[in-house]
């Protein structure tokens, strides 16, 4: 079949090697069989277009449909023998399903995709600005050491915390913004556990790392079980000299690790809970309201049918700013404690530029929130 444009036309062998060669595909991968799928895809492709009035897409993007190709052969053919991959291959309703299926996923996943209504570029500086930041954090990031809980705790949520920020950034950007609502929540709650940790230090990290395996334990991620009885006879003696009942014992692994900080009196107004408890610790209160809707929310409340997306958006976007700018100031202190003067200076020079400007973006949203929806600030 003659091609309609150069646009359909393959691209070189040697541009498509090159293109692969950096997946890391095991030696025996058939790399020939995915260039020959590569041709018939577009050939398909021409057809498509021919027989459809609708569809005519103007960019083909040929590195997508080669990477559909291979994630489902390399799916299909992963742990078989040599023989097996070789049937496989030459069996024409295989070829015909490797064909179909990357032609669908490829028109249906990047020409057809379901959209929702999108208030958020990612080209929109509330957006691309935060995202600028947190790439950049987390790439810096990346210089620590991480999962040695006993290290690194408060670097492992950090991390956390703002991959947490990320995903709500995607999820803004695609239009999902109850969702994206519903993670804040997450990130809320991670946020409080950092604070924490950070004000009481010591006292707190040992008692939270106590806790954490009283978690692991309580979901039988222990296999030693004298070991596990052991830890389960130290939650009782613990909940009896708190004055608690083995009713309690969920919500004392989760938050009895603040019964060890200095300074706070549970019989003066503290909880073993988040919202009187952890957040109120964390000097949060003020984030309650919000927490509150987007916990109906998350429970699949009337409030996630019908309540208005710009409203979650907007509000989630504001939040997420504020979430940052507290954990971005936990990550400065232990960032510039560990680097050379000349890197203080560079990443201070970076940082007052997009600090300023984040700012800015933060109050113009938090203005455009209290305005569109009639809030007092």
């Amino acid at each position: 079949m003659q091609k309609p444009s150069s646009r359909l036309a393959p691209m070189a062998k040697e541009k498509y090697l090159q293109l692969i060669g950096g997946l890391h595909l095991p030696e025996n991968f058939h790399y020939d069989f995915i260039y020959e799928m590569y041709e018939t895809v577009l050939d398909g492709l021409a057809e498509v277009e021919q027989k459809s009035d609708l569809l005519k897409i103007e960019i083909v993007d040929h590195p997508t449909i080669i990477y559909y190709l291979i994630g489902e052969h390399y799916y299909n053919i992963f742990g078989g023998s040599l023989e097996r991959v070789t049937q496989l291959e030459e069996n024409e309703k295989y070829q015909s399903f490797l064909l179909s299926s990357a032609l669908d996923k490829y028109l249906t996943n990047g020409h057809l995709e379901y959209k929702l209504a999108n208030r958020y570029s990612q080209f929109a500086p509330p957006i691309s600005t935060l995202e600028l930041y947190l790439n950049f954090t987390l790439g810096t990031l990346t210089r620590f050491k991480k999962k040695e809980p006993n290290k690194t705790l408060i670097i492992d949520i950090i991390t956390k915390g703002l991959t947490l920020g990320k995903g709500i950034i995607n999820l803004l950007k695609s239009g999902f913004e109850t969702e994206a609502f519903v993670t804040w929540r997450t990130l809320h709650e991670t946020e409080c556990v950092l604070i924490v940790l950070d004000r009481f230090q010591a006292p707190a990290i040992q008692a939270y790392l106590r806790h954490l395996n009283y978690g692991v334990a309580f979901r039988h991620g222990i296999s030693d079980k004298k070991k596990s009885d052991d830890i389960f006879a130290q939650i009782k003696e613990e909940l009896k000299l708190h004055g608690l009942k083995s009713k309690d014992m969920k919500r004392y692994i989760e938050y009895g690790w603040l019964y060890s900080l200095p300074n706070i009196n549970f019989d003066n107004g503290y909880k073993l809970n988040f919202r009187d408890g952890l957040e109120k610790i964390a000097g949060l209160s003020a984030y309650g309201k919000n927490y509150e809707m987007a916990s109906e929310v998350a429970h699949s409340s009337p409030i996630l049918i019908y309540a208005r997306e710009d409203l979650f958006g907007t509000l989630t976007l504001v939040n997420l700013y504020e979430s940052f700018f507290r954990m971005e100031e936990i990550f400065r202190k232990i960032y510039l404690s560990v680097i050379s003067e000349a890197e203080q200076k560079q990443y201070e020079l970076m940082r007052n530029i997009y600090y300023r400007s984040m700012h800015n973006i933060h109050e113009r949203e938090a203005q455009k929130y209290y305005r569109f929806f009639n809030k007092q600030k």
